[in-house]
């Protein structure tokens, strides 16, 4: 059965069973600040366990995209090495939300799997929940015991601990007791030699699960103790590709159709063959596996970046190409070749990654070229550090330092030294490992507390697009506390004014304020679960009364201007560049607005010219806003509705339409486009490969922009004596001083050369080496090339020289001739870091030519003494 096949029947299976089937959720996480990416297919549903939401159908199955490389889920380091973890993997899911429970979901597990996939059952094992004598002190899952008793032998029915078979989301939150289905494929000569119930949950790759029916009857609170749940949830997560496996009775996820198509291209592009040699079998494993999370990442709208979740990506494909550097001696970009393949093959399911499939292909070739480089660079720099060692150990501190700040390796070091006869000092490496993680843990550790209820009241309404003004009652609050923000309280209200943290636009601030006039300040806004959360420094003193709820006019007039600004600006690149620009993000704040969308090259600032007066050709049209609420999604694209991809969209949407743009959006905007007064692009850059970044300001900011700008323009004519024409006068200045530079230059070099007949003169032979170490009066291009021209005549040179330009600035400068720094091991890097310390300084440089700078002129004497004593 092909890969296809077995998702479609597995969809229609539960389709069959009235549950709804719906598609994949980016695995891109948004209003979830416990998570960077979808790494269960729980987590697009989690609103609807938390009982902040009400979902379409109580029933619901799907395909969902996850990705596990960080946090508590972490499989990336295990990816390759064996063959049944993943980066990205899809789960299929069904779904119960208050309706069925234990028994049907067992039945419709088994009756799947053995009588539709016909999967022999006497291959089949299950798990069940054993019990805990912990501080939960639970009881056995008896109940899902005696249903599988049903379907299969006692003796095939495992009782699992809790780290098997309890599952949690996260510290807190719905959980429960699961039952796990295992698969034992493994030979009959196998089987007969060890019973496979021993094998079930130790990492055997060919006894593994493939099934978990989270049974959601628990919620566990701030404190650690658990609460029934008021309904009652099921939660199944079955492994696509280990089904796969299974199903086309191959040993390993990698021998599937899902991706043995990519394998296939890496082979072929590599010049390799998989199956022959274990190293290359696991980098063909790790490049065909991160290929496909990274452009998964990317069509999802993350594009690799330093920070974040786009810093995860990066990390997974530079994982992959030093794999393919080290193992399969690929020197150039190749991983963005097997984009096609991977397109073919999940395009139907995912159509997403077909229609970005050229943005995908530009991005991952860019950060490969990028990254190759930084793979050069580090090994010069690991040269460097290898020649100036006074042992065959190399220090961990140096190594995390070429890890940490060029990202160069740790395996592709460790495999460098071995090669060179030199070892890894790895317990200090992993040392300042270690110091990282705890310094970036304690930045970003939180502590939450639970929920206070104050009101039974689940539906939060927001009235923000019609009002700045509220009456409010306060629903319930929490206290978080961090590191970087100290204590805070979040308050969720009945109903609210306030716009929460979305589409790029950042939330409301404003205030609280009780019948009694005292004041409380809302900080921010964010969404969370589906729940508005409001952030306050400190509680009301008055909780159950009620209050009002009063946005900051001035900040949400800018926020809005700002977001009907981006509106005009998608319509005008569209207009002037091409109906291949699509939105790739955006960030609204009131004072400027960032737009990143796609295009192959930069933009001209004749094209910029046109953008920003299409713009504003918009503005002074006064085009009226036109809002349609809570329309069929298909109606408003039908209706010629931009919709983003990586957006998660319902139903039924929110259309924003100034003239002929129009948008999906749940942003704040303005009433009219003259409300923005006049748009202004202030700069446009790259962000990746066919990826433009776009700048700019409205109202306020435009006039302060003007105002600034007049400012400078009075002050430049008043240093330029009020000339008529500044322009025509700073140039002529800028003609000056490049004829005066050019003069400089000319003396300086006559300077060296008449030095050069000195210094030959003053050049002691020490142990067979033209030594001289002296201070002299040029700058330090003027040293370069004095050093270099008498290293042209001398094939056994030591040079230091020194000087000091100002009073409190000193340089060094060092030239050992290439011979000598071959033949000697003399590195004119090591001289300028140790005798830097002398000029309070340092630099370095290569074995031949290095430079050192300072703040201690005073030092230079004792400095050129101490040279001679390299030589001894």
């Amino acid at each position: 059965m092909k890969s296809q096949d077995i998702r479609a029947t597995f969809l229609n299976f539960f389709q069959d069973k009235k549950h709804l089937i719906v598609p994949s959720a980016p695995m891109v996480t948004k209003d979830d600040p416990t998570l960077l990416f979808t790494n269960a297919g729980m987590v697009p549903f989690k609103e609807y366990f938390l009982g902040n939401g009400t979902p379409k159908n109580n029933r619901i199955t799907d395909s969902q995209k996850c990705l596990r490389v960080s946090g508590k889920h972490n499989d990336l380091e295990e990816v390759g090495y064996d063959t049944y973890h993943h980066t990205l993997f899809e789960m299929l899911g069904n779904w119960s939300f208050g309706d069925y429970f234990k028994k049907e979901a067992i039945a419709w597990a088994w009756e799947l799997l053995t009588e539709v996939y016909k999967i022999d059952k006497d291959i089949l094992y299950v798990t069940v929940f054993e019990g805990s004598d912990d501080a939960d002190n639970l009881k056995m899952d008896t109940e899902a015991y005696d249903i599988w008793k049903q379907y299969i032998a006692e003796d095939r029915i495992l009782k699992g601990n809790k780290k098997d078979n309890f599952w949690e989301m996260g510290e807190q939150g719905p959980c429960g007791p699961c039952s796990e289905i295992h698969v034992d494929i493994r030979s009959a000569e196998e089987k007969a030699k060890i019973d496979g119930k021993t094998l079930v949950n130790e990492d055997h790759p060919q006894v593994v699960e493939i099934w978990n029916l989270v049974f959601m009857q628990y919620n566990r609170k701030a404190d650690g103790s658990l609460v029934d749940l008021p309904n009652k949830h099921i939660d199944t997560g079955m492994g696509f590709e280990r089904l796969c496996m299974v199903l086309q009775n191959v040993q390993s996820n990698y021998d599937t159709d899902v991706f043995t198509p990519i394998i296939r291209e890496i082979e072929t592009i590599t010049n390799t063959i998989y199956g022959k040699n274990n190293q290359q079998d696991i980098a063909i494993r790790v490049i065909s596996d991160h290929v496909r999370a990274v452009a998964f990442s990317i069509a999802d709208g993350q594009l690799p970046s330093n920070t974040g979740a786009g810093y995860v990506i990066r990390r997974i494909l530079r994982r992959a190409v030093r794999y393919g550097f080290t193992f399969l001696d690929k020197k150039e970009p190749f991983i963005y070749r097997l984009v096609t393949v991977l397109s073919n093959k999940m395009g139907k399911a995912f159509p997403e990654i077909k229609a970005q499939k050229q943005l995908i292909e530009n991005v991952i070739k860019e950060e490969e070229t990028s990254f190759l480089r930084t793979l050069d660079q580090g090994l010069v720099l690991l040269d460097g550090i290898i020649a100036s060692s006074k042992t065959k150990e190399i220090s961990g501190d140096k190594v995390f330092e070429l890890y940490d700040t060029f990202g160069f390796p740790i395996d592709l070091t460790a495999l460098i030294l071995s090669e060179k006869g030199y070892t890894l000092d790895e317990k200090g490496f992993e040392a300042e490992l270690q110091k990282q993680k705890n310094r970036s843990r304690a930045a970003s550790e939180m502590s939450t507390d639970d929920w206070t209820i104050l009101v039974d009241d689940a539906v939060e309404e927001f009235v923000g697009y019609d009002t700045l003004k509220a009456d409010v009652k306060i629903t319930r609050y929490r206290k978080v506390t961090s590191k970087k923000d100290g204590e805070m309280y979040q308050l969720v209200f009945n109903l609210t004014p306030f716009y929460p943290e979305g589409g790029g636009q950042v939330g409301d601030n404003g205030y609280l304020e009780d019948i009694h006039g005292d004041v409380i300040y809302i900080l921010d806004t964010k969404k969370e679960n589906n729940v508005i959360i409001h952030f306050t420094k400190s509680l009301p003193n008055h909780l159950n009364e009620n209050f009002k709820a009063i946005v900051d006019k001035k900040h949400r007039n800018l926020s809005a201007s700002n977001h009907t600004a981006t509106h005009l600006l998608h319509q005008a690149l569209r207009e002037v560049l091409g109906t291949h620009v699509q939105q790739k993000g955006s960030l609204v704040k009131p004072t400027y607005l960032r737009f990143d969308f796609s295009h192959f090259s930069k933009i001209t600032n004749e094209e910029l010219q046109d953008v920003e007066n299409f713009v504003n050709a918009r503005i002074s049209g006064n085009l009226p806003l036109e809002e349609k609420r809570n329309i069929p999604m298909q109606q408003a694209i039908d209706e010629g509705a931009v919709a983003l991809f990586g957006e998660k969209y319902g139903d039924t949407v929110r259309a924003i339409k100034f003239g002929k743009s129009i948008e999906l959006c749940g942003g704040t905007h303005v009433k009219n486009t003259g409300d923005i007064w006049h748009f202004k692009i202030k700069s446009e850059s790259a962000v990746a490969a066919g990826i433009r970044r776009i700048e700019a300001i409205t109202n306020d900011a435009v006039k302060d922009f003007y105002f600034e700008n007049n400012r400078v323009l009075f002050e430049v004519k008043d240093a330029l004596n009020n000339t008529k024409d500044p322009v025509k006068a700073i140039k002529t200045l800028q003609d000056e001083n490049t004829s005066l530079k050019k003069q400089i230059e000319q003396l300086l070099k006559d300077k060296a050369q008449n030095l050069s007949g000195e210094i030959k003169n003053q050049l002691q032979e020490v142990n067979g080496v033209q030594f001289l170490a002296t201070e002299v009066d040029l700058d330090a291009n003027g040293i370069k090339n004095l050093a270099f021209a008498l290293g042209k005549e001398y094939q056994n040179l030591f040079l230091l020289f020194a000087s000091s330009p100002t009073k409190d600035k000193a340089l060094l400068t060092c030239y050992i001739s290439k011979k000598l720094a071959n033949e000697r091991g003399y590195n004119a890097g090591k001289v300028v870091r140790e005798l830097g310390k002398l000029i309070h300084g340092g630099g370095g440089g290569q074995p031949f030519f290095a430079t050192a700078g300072g703040r201690n002129p005073g030092g230079i004497p004792k400095a050129l003494e101490k040279a001679k004593e390299y030589l001894v």
